[in-house]
């Protein structure tokens, strides 16, 4: 038989994750996983509202995702002003669920609403990345900065387990069940993360500021009154502004190749039943091809090769993927360079971008970390989307529209090499500032 301690030391080597830090790193693991399974079990529902708007006219649905995102961004920041983030946090998840269950019973009253259908879309696309955004923000407030070469790969993992197990659960079931009762198990998986971001908490509390490699930061108490400061704190911060044009980048390439994804797809399958279908199983095989990556070799590759590398390693794959489409424009490589991007995107770019986070302060944290994460991301699909309809309208194909995006990859490249390095900058500082002191 294998003791406990055995046990322990092995899921230790295998991971990199110490003794002392195994508690809270199998909490944020399932903090995560919950997150994302949630999440997951709706986006394929979304997806599917989507086409029921219309695919034609999913370039609305951007532009009032952006709108909602520009709305919302100042209302979070007023509302952490006014209430500590020990409360803030377990409360964002806590509204979610309500709103969730708002929707689930106007569904209930009116589940053929084209409008319906697009408030839902849009209110997901918005509520989404606020939930994964104060996710990895309250990571980085738990974590230090070398933690998070070692820790976030294995926590990424802890979604994309959840990723992979709600579309799972969607694509098999939707069709019996029906979209309200997945929308139920969705609030109640939200509802749970309410439980874990206490745990975490009293972790985080049970550390103090001069622990070792633990985050000298309290959430026993409000961030700065200014409910714009998020903006302000970016355009201040060329390292910040470095971030935002990265996410920039990276959502115009995400959402080039979602468009096709979504005509492909509309096209093939003719119910709103086999589409959220279709769309779950793409959800899928990205999150079961990110697991392993994540698991055991997303540590190895950062602290191996440093975070610059993990920055370069997505922006090179789609410039070289982006190429095989140009030359062969069928569903099938446009479904392949889909499931690439988003396993090299959770496996190695996510964790690697959320390490950039640790080496500001609390208020860059979640301010302007809030900012970024939302309204910068839903810029980039709001300009992507209306771009690709304006090529689209003057007769550019899925060939002539890869290569743009191939071109837009090369640039994106040299952007995350550009912040990689200041990055290392900063850390190399802030540990020789810690050593004088």
């Amino acid at each position: 038989m294998v003791s406990e301690k055995s046990r322990l030391n092995i899921f230790g080597a295998a991971t990199r994750i110490q003794p002392s830090e195994q508690r809270a790193a199998l909490l944020s693991f399932a903090f995560l996983f919950l997150v994302m399974f949630s999440y997951q079990v709706l986006k394929p529902i979304r997806d599917a509202m989507g086409t029921v708007y219309g695919v034609d006219k999913l370039e609305h649905l951007f532009t009032a995702t952006f709108v909602g995102t520009l709305l919302v961004a100042p209302i979070y920041a007023w509302i952490a002003s006014r209430v500590k983030l020990q409360t803030l946090l377990p409360g964002v998840y806590g509204f979610l669920v309500i709103n969730i269950l708002i929707f689930y019973a106007l569904f209930e009253a009116d589940p053929e609403s084209r409008m319906l259908a697009a408030a839902f879309y849009v209110w997901l696309s918005v509520a989404n990345m606020f939930v994964i955004s104060v996710f990895w923000s309250f990571m980085s407030d738990v974590w230090a900065k070398d933690q998070s070469k070692r820790l976030f790969g294995f926590i990424a993992a802890g979604g994309s387990v959840g990723a992979a197990v709600g579309p799972a659960i969607t694509a098999s079931v939707v069709t019996i069940v029906g979209t309200g009762s997945m929308m139920l198990l969705s609030a109640l998986g939200f509802g749970i993360t309410i439980f874990l971001t206490r745990l975490l908490m009293r972790e985080k509390a049970a550390h103090g500021p001069n622990d070792a490699g633990k985050q000298a930061t309290t959430l026993n108490r409000r961030l700065g009154a200014n409910p714009f400061a998020g903006f302000s704190l970016i355009l201040k911060s060329p390292y910040l502004l470095l971030i935002g044009v990265f996410i920039l980048f990276m959502t115009w390439i995400s959402t080039i190749v979602y468009f096709q994804q979504s005509e492909f797809i509309s096209k093939a399958f003719a119910s709103k039943e086999e589409r959220t279908q279709a769309f779950a199983v793409v959800e899928l095989i990205v999150n079961v091809g990110a697991i392993a990556i994540q698991l055991f070799g997303t540590s190895r590759l950062v602290s191996r090769f440093g975070v610059t590398a993990g920055l370069l390693f997505n922006p090179i794959l789609m410039c070289l993927a982006f190429i095989a489409v140009a030359f062969s424009p069928v569903l099938l490589v446009l479904m392949s360079v889909q499931v690439i991007r988003r396993i090299s995107e959770y496996a190695i770019a996510r964790p690697s971008r959320e390490m950039l986070f640790t080496v500001v302060d609390q208020e860059q944290k979640y301010k302007a970390k809030s900012v970024i994460d939302t309204v910068i991301y839903r810029f980039g699909d709001l300009s992507a989307a209306w771009a690709q309809a304006g090529l689209a309208s003057i007769g550019w194909g899925v060939a002539a529209v890869a290569l743009l995006g191939a071109a837009v990859a090369a640039i994106w490249s040299t952007v995350a090499f550009a912040l990689g390095r200041r990055f290392e900058r900063i850390r190399s500082d802030q540990t020789d500032t810690a050593h004088v002191k």
